[in-house]
């Protein structure tokens, strides 16, 4: 239960006056204050504060000239319940990306007695501001300001058209956002990531595989992930738990061609991707990619070359002092097919070299190799390692003999040479290497995209077990992820990058507060403090504020929930 009252405290000469909220937490009562009115003494003189007063007591019938404690007010005053109102933020901006009137266009052909717009909207809000399952998702969503409540089974039902739906969806924002805007797309970002479950029941989608967070005893999905030079989610595809990320890249070039109608684009990726049969799809398709190379497993003539001090352009810091260097070499890079059939692709290889890069190169490589002595201590460890730790400094001494280990120095040496270098690899031979290098560089976008999908939203854990179930469910946190994504754009574009963060973006609008109380059958809103950084937000969404006091005829208006019907609303009138 909640409870609001003002409290009054005294500090040396001065009495200040605080708006106060009574709750229990964990068995315990607690108290937070929500507004702090400031002196008593200034409060009197105040004119401002004095006509809210007057204003809230006409409101609630009371006579100012009533200082009794029997006063209707006091009687009749409810206890206060709490609204959000900060999700008008992410509302703005799922009318503003036509999210509303493409779910809306989705729909027809389906018998659905409910709006597919308001209830995905729902679903997708609440990861955006509060993760929940959608159970828990239904039983709370009476914290938002006047949305309509949507029943359990229509939550569970909007995720069965969402699977089969979500090409089309993709298809109509892409074009919405990207055609009619004549925004253009040349370069995107394309990497893989895995979303475990609390489970080892394997399907037709969930499976064993490599987990990138290391959950190897459950069963997972992989997915891929198209973003654009902003950050902002193009699409992505859904694998089974087992599939080799080199092994996504088909389809996510179909995606590009077909869905999405681009014709010239360059992709890219990291290592991970990087197999010759899928640079050779990306150049048959008509795209160009940028790739981090695997300098180490080029042939012995071309590592020299890469080693080689000649011919590196040196990049000074502001102080005048080598931050790096760097040097472009031609480079055809040949392979034969499962066919047999030989290729290749002209490319340029652009090599870079740091001493600040040197010297993490190091301690990362002696890291390994005191692992590896601790294993050669304890043989019995090399057998349950992997490949990937302190195992790759370890070889056996003699393969004829009983199974006896040693240090592969040679490989230790090898290793050495290569600290400080770093190889990325193009098609585009007509961009800079600084272009090329600047480019590779904002991978980082799509990681950090993952990182927020997995941790600020928490798509996991999926509390879904079929396939549809959980295409469903990613289509909703696809579509939170890129209102998420624009908001943090909009702000940016205010140079205002240290107070964007998804995690204070998401704190700030759940300090968007509304206290509802009633007093003779009249329900009145108070406004309490929040974030400044909502401000900022509403304002960039041209979104008005509330008043300190409202009546809940004045707050929809100001929102302006009963304006624009939606095209369901206009079919019916």
């Amino acid at each position: 239960m909640v409870v609001l009252f003002i409290k009054t405290t005294r500090v040396k000469d001065f009495e200040y006056i605080k708006l106060v909220e009574s709750f229990w937490e964990d068995g315990k009562s607690k108290h937070r204050v929500l507004y702090n009115f400031g002196r008593a003494d200034l409060l009197r003189g105040d004119k401002g504060f004095i006509n809210v007063v007057k204003r809230l007591c006409e409101i609630a019938e009371i006579s100012t000239t009533d200082k009794t404690d029997d006063s209707p007010f006091r009687s009749d005053c409810s206890e206060a319940t709490f609204y959000n109102y900060g999700y008008l933020a992410y509302l703005k901006l799922w009318k503003k990306l036509c999210i509303r009137e493409i779910l809306e266009c989705q729909q027809n052909g389906y018998k659905m007695e409910y709006s597919l717009s308001e209830t995905v909207f729902l679903m997708a809000v609440q990861h955006l501001l509060e993760p929940r399952s959608k159970l828990s998702t239904y039983m709370h969503q009476n914290r938002y300001f006047h949305m309509k409540e949507i029943p359990l089974h229509h939550l569970y039902r909007a995720l069965d058209v969402l699977s089969k739906r979500k090409e089309h969806i993709e298809s109509e924002l892409f074009e919405y956002n990207y055609v009619r805007l004549n925004k253009n797309v040349d370069v995107v970002f394309y990497d893989v990531t895995t979303f475990a479950f609390e489970s080892v029941i394997a399907d037709e989608l969930k499976d064993f595989g490599f987990s990138k967070a290391c959950k190897f005893n459950e069963v997972q999905i992989v997915m891929g992930m198209i973003i654009d030079a902003d950050g902002i989610p193009v699409g992505y595809e859904l694998f089974p738990g087992n599939t080799f990320d080199g092994k996504t890249m088909v389809r996510a070039l179909e995606n590009i061609k077909m869905r999405f109608g681009i014709h010239r684009v360059i992709i890219v990726a990291d290592r991970g991707l990087n197999c010759k049969v899928n640079l050779n799809l990306i150049k048959q398709a008509g795209y160009g990619y940028i790739m981090s190379s695997k300098i180490r497993g080029m042939s012995k003539p071309m590592q020299a070359k890469v080693l080689s001090t000649e011919g590196f352009t040196v990049v000074n810091d502001n102080s005048g002092q080598e931050d790096f260097r760097y040097k472009t070499m031609e480079y055809k890079n040949e392979f034969r097919d499962e066919n047999g059939e030989r290729h290749s692709l002209p490319e340029n290889l652009i090599i870079s070299y740091s001493l600040k890069r040197a010297k993490k190169d190091q301690k990362d490589r002696e890291r390994l190799v005191e692992k590896a002595k601790k294993m050669l201590a304890d043989p019995e460890k090399i057998k349950a390692s992997n490949k990937r730790g302190g195992k790759k400094y370890i070889v056996r001494q003699n393969p004829e003999e009983p199974v006896t280990w040693k240090l592969a120095l040679e490989r230790i040496e090898q290793d050495a040479k290569f600290d400080g270098f770093y190889g990325i690899q193009t098609s585009e031979k007509n961009m800079t290497a600084m272009d090329v290098m600047e480019a590779y560089h904002t991978l980082w976008k799509i990681e950090e995209s993952f990182r927020i999908m997995k941790s600020t939203m928490e798509v996991r854990p999926i509390f879904h077990w079929t396939p549809h179930r959980i295409e469903g469910h990613f289509v909703v946190c696809f579509l939170a992820f890129l209102m998420e994504r624009t908001l943090e754009l909009i702000l940016k574009d205010e140079k205002d990058d240290t107070v964007s963060s998804p995690g204070r973006i998401q704190e700030a609008l759940n300090t968007m507060q509304l206290a509802a109380v009633s007093s003779h059958n009249e329900e009145l809103f108070i406004k309490a403090k929040s974030n400044p950084l909502c401000n900022k937000i509403f304002k960039l969404l041209k979104i008005d504020l509330p008043s300190n006091i409202n009546t809940k005829s004045e707050l929809i208006a100001r929102f302006k929930l009963n304006k624009e019907p939606s095209m369901i609303q206009m079919k019916l009138l």
